[in-house]
């Protein structure tokens, strides 16, 4: 069940909890049943998280083609030191959290930007030099973020349930913090940092973003854009290419050497996507958020495989997305238009053979019309219009509902429909507003988008905040939401929601 609901959603995750609390630093306040939503900070109840991440790709030394280690050093002390002075200045929910919190001063110091680093390197995300980096910089962090807490501890005191946790019953170390190193997804700061989110691949080198004006804009992947213009190969034509999903090896104009680099989160097979987290893991003191991407063709048994090879690496969790599973993704190969490369656009889910939904009531100039929007295990599917007794337009309202009901199962967002569709006049409907106060409704188009608004939970959920939970419209500009790391992100107006 676990599998197949995964395989069909992409929900839930799975969290070997056993594992878990093998690594519980303070196993003598209990057992940990729970991780935050994102799956990378195991916690007692009434314990809070406070993550932070390091930008792997501002430490690569390009002229010297490597790392700057000592910078990358200072980085994480500093980043311990500012962590642990969060403990104190957070404002907690509750009494219990405050107390909890200060008594275990858990932090979660992690990485972001590893895919842009990869490159910055010359490695390929998916490769064996990726898999030694990737092992080599999560020592270096973890071993510096211990060393930073344990002087911390010697400055300010151990954290106050020391006595009997790990670090004094195995270690006998001093230390500041019950747990330093956490691997996040970081989808908003990745944003705002411009680049790489976690330890993901590039999810896709180029996106479609709207400005203020409702101008529309081409935007490459950041680091790509810089290289780019440096070396004078990005233009227009390149921009259109990577969009419309064109692999970087087949684009003209961009040099082998780089394209050949430019791997993305889809052209990852799910056995590196495993390897990559288990590479984290072995040094990470809490989880490692990330995100195996699935072809839409992969089954079941597929999804199984990555569970299996997860736990036989040492993953503490693993969250599986399947292409196209839910409605309304956009996909790495598509534009936001929802049209692949060779023009063909995208093609509504089958219909259940049983849904379930809700019949609104509208009075109209021609007589009452009941408004039926039904929906299935993966939203809003579809809507039928009936007219309580003869008269009015019925051609025209099954047409609108027919088109509608297609619209919702290809994934076009209910907010667009309903700004479609409502506001239309009917001019029979106009002229009996005036001798009937009970109609509310211009139009039969009209009604069927106040049924549509009203079945997603009223005015607040005209940007589909009851799909949003899958992932499919942005609640702020009404784009879809790509699914990376535990996170659905908007490359739109970069507003991120984890969990």
């Amino acid at each position: 069940m676990l599998r197949c609901n995964a395989h069909a959603t992409g929900e839930p995750g799975v969290c070997f909890i056993d594992r878990v609390n093998e690594d519980n630093p303070t196993p003598g306040l209990g057992r940990i049943e729970a991780t935050n939503p994102c799956g990378e900070m195991p916690l007692l109840p009434n314990e809070a998280c406070n993550l932070g991440s390091i930008n792997l790709a501002t430490f690569v030394d390009e002229d010297a083609g490597g790392m700057d280690w000592d910078s990358l050093g200072n980085a994480v002390q500093l980043s311990i030191r500012f962590l642990d002075d969060v403990v104190d200045l957070t404002h907690y929910p509750t009494e219990q959290i405050r107390l909890l919190s200060l008594a275990n001063r858990k932090v979660g110091l992690g990485v972001m930007g590893l895919a842009d680093a990869l490159f910055l390197l010359g490695m390929r995300y998916d490769g064996d030099a990726a898999l030694r980096f990737a092992s080599g910089v999560s020592r270096f962090i973890q071993d510096h973020a211990h060393n930073a807490s344990s002087q911390l501890a010697e400055e300010r005191d151990s954290f106050p349930n020391w006595a009997g946790s790990i670090w004094d019953s195995e270690h006998s170390s001093p230390m500041r913090n019950a747990s330093c190193t956490t691997i996040a997804p970081t989808g908003s700061i990745s944003i705002i940092a411009g680049c790489s989110s976690g330890i993901e691949p590039i999810y896709s080198l180029a996106h479609r973003r709207s400005a203020l004006e409702g101008q529309e804009f081409i935007q490459i992947h950041p680091l790509l854009e810089r290289i780019g213009r440096r070396d004078g190969w990005i233009n227009d034509r390149v921009r259109e290419a990577l969009l419309e999903g064109v692999p970087a090896t087949d684009v003209s104009g961009i040099p082998n050497g780089i394209a050949e680099l430019l791997v993305t989160a889809h052209e990852v097979t799910p056995d590196w996507h495993v390897l990559m987290q288990s590479a984290f893991q072995e040094n990470v003191d809490n989880a490692v958020s990330k995100t195996v991407n699935l072809p839409n063709s992969a089954g079941a048994a597929e999804v199984d495989k990555v569970f299996r090879m997860a736990f036989e690496l040492g993953c503490k969790g693993i969250t599986v997305y399947r292409d196209g599973s839910r409605s309304g993704q956009t996909l790495s190969t598509l534009n936001d238009k929802g049209v692949t490369a060779s023009g063909s656009g995208p093609t509504p889910r089958t219909r259940s053979r049983v849904t379930s939904g809700q019949t609104f009531k509208f009075r109209m100039g021609c007589g009452t019309l009941f408004v039926t929007v039904n929906r299935d295990e993966a939203g809003l599917c579809e809507v039928f219009a009936n007219l309580g007794k003869a008269g009015g337009c019925p051609s025209q309202s099954e047409a609108t509902c027919r088109a509608v009901s297609t619209a919702l199962r290809s994934g076009v967002s209910p907010k667009e429909l309903i700004e479609q569709l409502r506001g239309i006049r009917c001019p029979s409907t106009a002229a009996a507003r005036k001798s009937h106060n009970g109609i509310d409704v211009l139009s039969c188009p009209d009604a069927i988008a106040r049924a549509i608004e009203e079945a997603l939970g009223g005015s607040t959920s005209l940007d589909g905040a009851a799909e949003q939970p899958a992932g499919r419209s942005c609640p702020f500009c009404g784009q879809h939401m790509r699914r990376e790391a535990g996170c659905f992100v908007c490359d739109s107006c970069l507003h991120n929601s984890c969990g």
